[in-house]
C-alpha cells in the first residue's frame, strides 16, 4: 500500500487519488463540468487536467432489472472512453467528485474507479535551458505548421 510520498531534485511524488470512469465520448464535456465545479483539477500553472483515452468499444448484457430490461444478447457500444484525474487524499472530496460523476452520467451503473497512486508534482525550477523541453525543440503545439512542400 503506498503511505508516503518522497521528492527528487526537481519534482514531488505526493499520494493522491486516481479517479478513472468510462462513458460515452459525448457525455464527457458534461461530466467533467460537474467535476470542475468540485475540484478544479489543478496541477502546478494548468488547471482542468485530465487524461482521455481513445474511442473503444464497451461490452454488457443488461439483466432482470436493468433500466433497458433483460436482453439475451451481448451489447457492444463503440464510442466509449476512459477518462482519469487526480484528487487530493481527501475521502470527503472523492465522495463529492464520484456523486457528481454519476449524477452527470448517462448510465445506470456507471464504471467509476478510485485508487491511491504516488503522482509527481514539479517543483517548479527554472528550466528554460532544458533542451528537452518542448518550448526549445518544437515550440508551441498551437502555432500552425507550414504545409509540407511536395518535390517533382
Amino acid at each position: 500500500m503506498i503511505d508516503s510520498g518522497f521528492e527528487t531534485t526537481s519534482l514531488r511524488m505526493t499520494l493522491l487519488l486516481l479517479v478513472t470512469f468510462q462513458a460515452p465520448a459525448a457525455d464527457i464535456d458534461r461530466i467533467m463540468d460537474a467535476v470542475v465545479a468540485i475540484a478544479p483539477l489543478a496541477m502546478g500553472k494548468y488547471d482542468r487536467n485530465a487524461y482521455q483515452s481513445a474511442h473503444g468499444i464497451e461490452r454488457y448484457r443488461p439483466l432482470d432489472g436493468a433500466a433497458a430490461g433483460a436482453e439475451t444478447e451481448l451489447r457492444r457500444r463503440p464510442g466509449t472512453v476512459e477518462v482519469s484525474f487526480e484528487l487530493p487524499d481527501d475521502q470527503a472530496l472523492a465522495a463529492r467528485v464520484v456523486e457528481a460523476i454519476f449524477q452527470a452520467h448517462s448510465y445506470q451503473e456507471p464504471v467509476i474507479r478510485i485508487q491511491p497512486i504516488l503522482a509527481s508534482r514539479s517543483k517548479g525550477l527554472d528550466d528554460r535551458a532544458n533542451p528537452n523541453r518542448w518550448w526549445n525543440t518544437t515550440g508551441d503545439w498551437k502555432k500552425v505548421a507550414a504545409p509540407a512542400r511536395e518535390t517533382a
